[in-house]
């Protein structure tokens, strides 16, 4: 990573800003104007209501639902891939009384193990399984980090 920011527990979350901040609000601000216009139309005295706005208001929570979903499915596809990228790192790296033990991680666990370096990976291992860490305290445990610049 020459010339950038060394990735660190602090760092290694990954924003798009045009997704994560300019879609979201706009998505959102749609919503709200729907929901809005068809509570107006509900509440005045000429009867405005039309199914239109109903229609507006159901497609403005799909493109919502849809927004949330664009991110959470390569999500789910990519910790299965990294779950198995490590199940093949810990058969090559950790000690024989561990090895056994892989299959008792959890995918979060698995997925938080990939940034521990090869020389520390056994101890986070074994904290994990015997305190039965999750993500986030695995990770703040990793003293020598190893970067994921491979994500999406």
């Amino acid at each position: 990573m020459a010339g950038t920011q060394a990735q660190t527990f602090a760092t290694h979350r990954k924003f798009v800003p045009i997704y994560h901040f300019f879609a979201s609000v706009v998505l959102l601000v749609n919503l709200v104007w729907a929901g809005w216009k068809l509570g107006r139309a509900l509440l005045s005295a000429d009867h405005a209501f039309t199914f239109d706005l109903v229609l507006g208001l159901f497609l403005a929570a799909t493109l919502i639902v849809m927004w949330l979903y664009l991110r959470l499915f390569p999500l789910a596809v990519q910790d299965r891939l990294i779950q198995l990228e490590e199940q093949l790192r810990m058969a090559e790296v950790l000690p024989d009384d561990l090895k056994g033990r892989v299959g008792e991680l959890k995918r979060g666990q698995c997925v938080a193990l990939r940034f521990a370096s090869d020389g520390e990976l056994a101890d986070r291992v074994r904290e994990a399984l015997d305190e039965g860490l999750k993500g986030e305290a695995i990770k703040k445990r990793i003293k020598s980090w190893k970067p994921d610049t491979n994500r999406c």
